[in-house]
Protein backbone atom coordinates (compact mmCIF):
# COMPACT_ATOMS: atom_id res chain seq x y z
CA UNK A 1 0.00 0.00 0.00
CA UNK A 2 1.35 3.57 -0.96
CA UNK A 3 0.82 4.71 2.88
CA UNK A 4 2.45 7.03 5.34
CA UNK A 5 5.18 4.44 7.09
CA UNK A 6 3.32 5.24 10.25
CA UNK A 7 0.51 4.52 8.68
CA UNK A 8 1.02 1.45 7.05
CA UNK A 9 2.72 0.41 10.98
CA UNK A 10 -0.87 0.64 12.29
CA UNK A 11 -2.82 -1.37 9.76
CA UNK A 12 -0.38 -3.86 10.60
CA UNK A 13 -0.71 -3.62 14.24
CA UNK A 14 -4.17 -3.67 14.18
CA UNK A 15 -4.51 -6.63 11.44
CA UNK A 16 -2.02 -8.90 14.08
CA UNK A 17 -4.69 -7.93 16.82
CA UNK A 18 -7.74 -9.03 14.67
CA UNK A 19 -5.79 -12.31 13.51
CA UNK A 20 -4.67 -12.97 17.31
CA UNK A 21 -8.65 -12.73 17.83
CA UNK A 22 -9.45 -14.43 15.47
CA UNK A 23 -7.17 -17.28 15.22
CA UNK A 24 -8.62 -20.45 17.33
CA UNK A 25 -12.25 -19.88 16.34
CA UNK A 26 -10.78 -19.72 12.84
CA UNK A 27 -8.87 -22.88 13.30
CA UNK A 28 -11.73 -24.56 14.76
CA UNK A 29 -14.14 -23.74 11.94
CA UNK A 30 -11.62 -24.71 9.05
CA UNK A 31 -8.19 -26.30 10.34
CA UNK A 32 -9.28 -29.37 9.04
CA UNK A 33 -9.64 -27.72 5.40
CA UNK A 34 -12.70 -26.26 2.86
CA UNK A 35 -13.31 -26.61 -0.40
CA UNK A 36 -11.70 -23.39 -1.22
CA UNK A 37 -8.23 -25.11 0.17
CA UNK A 38 -8.99 -28.32 -1.33
CA UNK A 39 -10.11 -27.74 -4.29
CA UNK A 40 -8.48 -25.04 -5.63
CA UNK A 41 -5.65 -23.18 -3.40
CA UNK A 42 -3.46 -26.35 -2.37
CA UNK A 43 -3.07 -28.38 -5.72
CA UNK A 44 -2.01 -25.28 -7.66
CA UNK A 45 0.25 -24.02 -4.91
CA UNK A 46 1.92 -27.57 -4.84
CA UNK A 47 1.62 -27.66 -8.84
CA UNK A 48 3.68 -24.46 -9.20
CA UNK A 49 6.07 -24.87 -5.86
CA UNK A 50 6.79 -28.09 -7.02
CA UNK A 51 8.91 -29.34 -3.61
CA UNK A 52 11.39 -32.14 -3.80
CA UNK A 53 12.38 -34.13 -0.96
CA UNK A 54 15.03 -32.30 1.25
CA UNK A 55 14.19 -28.59 -0.35
CA UNK A 56 14.39 -26.19 2.83
CA UNK A 57 10.81 -24.05 2.44
CA UNK A 58 9.94 -20.97 3.96
CA UNK A 59 6.03 -20.79 4.63
CA UNK A 60 5.22 -16.89 5.08
CA UNK A 61 2.14 -16.55 6.99
CA UNK A 62 1.71 -20.16 7.86
CA UNK A 63 -1.59 -19.86 10.38
CA UNK A 64 -2.62 -23.05 11.68
CA UNK A 65 0.11 -24.78 9.96
CA UNK A 66 -1.95 -26.48 7.42
CA UNK A 67 0.35 -26.41 4.01
CA UNK A 68 3.42 -26.41 6.52
CA UNK A 69 2.13 -29.94 7.74
CA UNK A 70 1.29 -30.84 3.86
CA UNK A 71 5.01 -30.16 2.89
CA UNK A 72 6.92 -31.65 5.38
CA UNK A 73 5.07 -35.00 3.98
CA UNK A 74 6.33 -33.90 0.94
CA UNK A 75 9.56 -34.41 2.25
CA UNK A 76 10.43 -30.64 2.76
CA UNK A 77 12.19 -28.99 5.64
CA UNK A 78 9.87 -26.13 6.41
CA UNK A 79 10.18 -23.35 8.52
CA UNK A 80 6.97 -21.70 9.34
CA UNK A 81 6.19 -18.10 10.25
CA UNK A 82 3.03 -15.55 11.21
CA UNK A 83 2.88 -12.66 13.22
CA UNK A 84 0.20 -14.42 15.54
CA UNK A 85 1.06 -15.88 18.47
CA UNK A 86 -1.96 -17.77 18.78
CA UNK A 87 -2.18 -19.11 15.24
CA UNK A 88 1.68 -20.56 15.93
CA UNK A 89 0.83 -21.90 18.87
CA UNK A 90 -2.12 -23.90 17.23
CA UNK A 91 0.39 -24.95 14.69
CA UNK A 92 2.81 -26.18 17.03
CA UNK A 93 -0.49 -27.86 18.87
CA UNK A 94 -1.06 -29.67 15.71
CA UNK A 95 2.14 -30.92 14.26
CA UNK A 96 3.23 -34.02 15.12
CA UNK A 97 7.24 -34.11 16.82
CA UNK A 98 8.51 -36.38 14.53
CA UNK A 99 7.76 -33.38 11.31
CA UNK A 100 10.45 -31.51 10.18
CA UNK A 101 8.55 -28.09 10.91
CA UNK A 102 10.45 -25.11 12.77
CA UNK A 103 7.87 -22.42 14.09
CA UNK A 104 8.34 -18.54 14.50
CA UNK A 105 6.32 -15.95 15.40
CA UNK A 106 7.96 -13.13 12.92
CA UNK A 107 6.12 -10.17 11.25
CA UNK A 108 6.43 -10.45 7.02
CA UNK A 109 6.79 -7.22 6.78
CA UNK A 110 9.89 -6.57 8.67
CA UNK A 111 12.47 -7.21 6.35
CA UNK A 112 15.14 -6.97 9.00
CA UNK A 113 13.12 -9.80 11.08
CA UNK A 114 13.11 -11.98 8.22
CA UNK A 115 16.62 -11.71 7.50
CA UNK A 116 17.63 -13.39 10.76
CA UNK A 117 16.31 -16.94 9.38
CA UNK A 118 19.78 -16.69 7.34
CA UNK A 119 20.57 -15.76 3.95
CA UNK A 120 20.42 -18.24 0.88
CA UNK A 121 19.15 -20.89 3.35
CA UNK A 122 15.80 -21.83 1.16
CA UNK A 123 15.09 -23.30 -2.07
CA UNK A 124 11.44 -21.82 -2.22
CA UNK A 125 9.05 -19.55 -0.21
CA UNK A 126 5.47 -20.03 -0.32
CA UNK A 127 2.63 -17.16 0.95
CA UNK A 128 -0.52 -19.34 0.83
CA UNK A 129 -3.44 -16.89 0.73
CA UNK A 130 -0.98 -14.34 2.73
CA UNK A 131 -0.17 -11.41 0.87
CA UNK A 132 -3.97 -9.84 1.12
CA UNK A 133 -3.38 -9.89 4.71
CA UNK A 134 -0.05 -7.62 4.47
CA UNK A 135 -0.62 -3.83 5.06
CA UNK A 136 2.89 -4.14 2.93
CA UNK A 137 4.53 -6.41 0.84
CA UNK A 138 7.87 -4.70 -0.64
CA UNK A 139 9.81 -5.55 2.59
CA UNK A 140 9.11 -9.10 2.27
CA UNK A 141 10.06 -8.69 -1.16
CA UNK A 142 13.61 -7.82 -0.44
CA UNK A 143 14.09 -9.89 2.06
CA UNK A 144 12.91 -13.13 -0.20
CA UNK A 145 15.74 -11.91 -2.51
CA UNK A 146 18.40 -12.40 0.19
CA UNK A 147 17.26 -15.51 1.42
CA UNK A 148 16.34 -17.51 -1.09
CA UNK A 149 19.19 -19.09 -2.64
CA UNK A 150 20.13 -18.14 -6.78
CA UNK A 151 17.24 -19.93 -8.89
CA UNK A 152 14.99 -20.02 -6.21
CA UNK A 153 11.60 -19.76 -6.26
CA UNK A 154 8.39 -18.06 -4.58
CA UNK A 155 4.82 -18.67 -4.87
CA UNK A 156 1.79 -17.07 -3.67
CA UNK A 157 -1.70 -17.13 -3.63
CA UNK A 158 -3.89 -14.24 -2.99
CA UNK A 159 -8.16 -13.55 -3.63
CA UNK A 160 -7.84 -12.68 -7.09
CA UNK A 161 -7.78 -8.99 -7.42
CA UNK A 162 -9.87 -8.55 -10.70
CA UNK A 163 -12.69 -10.58 -9.41
CA UNK A 164 -12.89 -10.56 -6.03
CA UNK A 165 -12.48 -7.29 -3.54
CA UNK A 166 -14.18 -4.33 -1.94
CA UNK A 167 -14.47 -2.98 -5.73
CA UNK A 168 -16.79 -6.05 -6.95
CA UNK A 169 -19.93 -7.70 -5.98
CA UNK A 170 -22.05 -11.04 -6.95
CA UNK A 171 -25.04 -10.86 -8.70
CA UNK A 172 -27.38 -13.52 -9.97
CA UNK A 173 -30.20 -12.98 -12.35
CA UNK A 174 -33.43 -14.88 -13.87
CA UNK A 175 -33.28 -14.61 -17.60
CA UNK A 176 -35.17 -17.02 -20.50
CA UNK A 177 -32.76 -19.33 -22.45
CA UNK A 178 -34.01 -21.66 -25.12
CA UNK A 179 -37.53 -20.86 -24.25
CA UNK A 180 -36.49 -22.14 -20.35
CA UNK A 181 -36.16 -19.54 -17.36
CA UNK A 182 -32.78 -20.06 -15.94
CA UNK A 183 -30.53 -18.27 -13.51
CA UNK A 184 -27.31 -16.61 -14.39
CA UNK A 185 -24.58 -15.15 -12.20
CA UNK A 186 -21.19 -13.31 -12.92
CA UNK A 187 -19.54 -10.48 -10.93
CA UNK A 188 -19.53 -6.57 -11.61
CA UNK A 189 -16.49 -4.70 -10.86
CA UNK A 190 -16.51 -0.88 -10.26
CA UNK A 191 -12.93 -0.13 -9.63
CA UNK A 192 -9.65 -2.06 -9.65
CA UNK A 193 -6.56 0.13 -10.18
CA UNK A 194 -6.80 1.94 -6.82
CA UNK A 195 -5.40 0.09 -3.71
CA UNK A 196 -7.81 -0.18 -0.73
CA UNK A 197 -7.60 -1.62 2.95
CA UNK A 198 -11.12 -2.63 4.27
CA UNK A 199 -12.56 -5.11 6.57
CA UNK A 200 -14.77 -8.31 5.71
CA UNK A 201 -15.42 -11.52 6.56
CA UNK A 202 -13.28 -14.41 5.49
CA UNK A 203 -16.12 -16.46 7.45
CA UNK A 204 -19.09 -15.71 8.19
CA UNK A 205 -19.71 -15.30 12.41
CA UNK A 206 -16.07 -14.58 13.25
CA UNK A 207 -15.20 -12.72 16.23
CA UNK A 208 -14.00 -9.75 14.12
CA UNK A 209 -13.86 -8.64 10.47
CA UNK A 210 -10.34 -8.49 9.16
CA UNK A 211 -8.06 -6.30 7.03
CA UNK A 212 -8.36 -7.02 3.41
CA UNK A 213 -5.39 -5.25 1.32
CA UNK A 214 -6.31 -5.33 -2.64
CA UNK A 215 -3.42 -4.73 -4.58
CA UNK A 216 -3.78 -4.89 -8.41
CA UNK A 217 -1.82 -7.22 -10.73
CA UNK A 218 0.72 -4.72 -11.80
CA UNK A 219 1.63 -3.46 -7.81
CA UNK A 220 1.73 -7.35 -6.63
CA UNK A 221 4.20 -8.49 -9.36
CA UNK A 222 5.80 -5.20 -9.65
CA UNK A 223 6.71 -5.72 -5.78
CA UNK A 224 8.69 -8.56 -6.99
CA UNK A 225 10.18 -7.49 -10.15
CA UNK A 226 11.82 -4.74 -8.34
CA UNK A 227 13.96 -7.47 -6.80
CA UNK A 228 15.17 -9.23 -9.68
CA UNK A 229 12.37 -11.87 -9.66
CA UNK A 230 10.45 -13.23 -12.91
CA UNK A 231 7.31 -14.45 -12.73
CA UNK A 232 7.16 -18.09 -14.55
CA UNK A 233 4.24 -19.47 -13.83
CA UNK A 234 0.68 -18.74 -13.28
CA UNK A 235 -2.84 -20.47 -11.85
CA UNK A 236 -6.43 -18.90 -12.05
CA UNK A 237 -8.07 -22.32 -10.49
CA UNK A 238 -12.33 -21.71 -9.75
CA UNK A 239 -15.04 -24.08 -8.67
CA UNK A 240 -16.44 -26.81 -11.25
CA UNK A 241 -20.23 -27.55 -10.99
CA UNK A 242 -21.15 -29.90 -8.01
CA UNK A 243 -18.10 -28.80 -5.81
CA UNK A 244 -20.50 -27.03 -2.59
CA UNK A 245 -20.17 -26.62 0.51
CA UNK A 246 -19.85 -23.57 2.77
CA UNK A 247 -16.80 -22.03 1.03
CA UNK A 248 -18.05 -22.42 -2.11
CA UNK A 249 -21.70 -21.28 -2.18
CA UNK A 250 -21.16 -17.61 -2.35
CA UNK A 251 -19.10 -18.41 -5.84
CA UNK A 252 -21.18 -20.14 -8.26
CA UNK A 253 -19.08 -18.84 -11.42
CA UNK A 254 -17.28 -21.93 -12.85
CA UNK A 255 -15.74 -19.29 -15.78
CA UNK A 256 -14.22 -17.04 -13.43
CA UNK A 257 -11.83 -18.45 -10.72
CA UNK A 258 -11.72 -16.52 -7.25
CA UNK A 259 -8.08 -17.44 -7.08
CA UNK A 260 -4.96 -15.80 -8.47
CA UNK A 261 -1.91 -18.46 -7.76
CA UNK A 262 1.92 -17.53 -9.09
CA UNK A 263 5.35 -18.49 -9.08
CA UNK A 264 8.42 -16.49 -9.27
CA UNK A 265 11.52 -17.44 -9.71
CA UNK A 266 14.91 -15.69 -8.66
CA UNK A 267 18.08 -15.89 -11.65
CA UNK A 268 20.65 -18.53 -11.04
CA UNK A 269 23.53 -16.65 -11.09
Amino acid sequence: MKEKPEVVTDLNAEARRIWDANAEWWDDKIGDGNALQIELIEPAIERLLGIAPGETVLDIGCGAGRFARRMAELGACVVAIDFSERFIARAKERTPPEMSIEYHVMDATTREKLLTLGANRFDAAVATMALMDMATIEPLMGALRELLQPGGRFVFSVIHPCFDSSHTCKFAEQVVADGRVTTRRGVMVRGYLTPTACKGEGIVGQPEPQYYFHRPLGMLLNAGFREGFVADGIEEPAFQTGVEDAATVWWRHPDIPPVLTVRMRLPAR
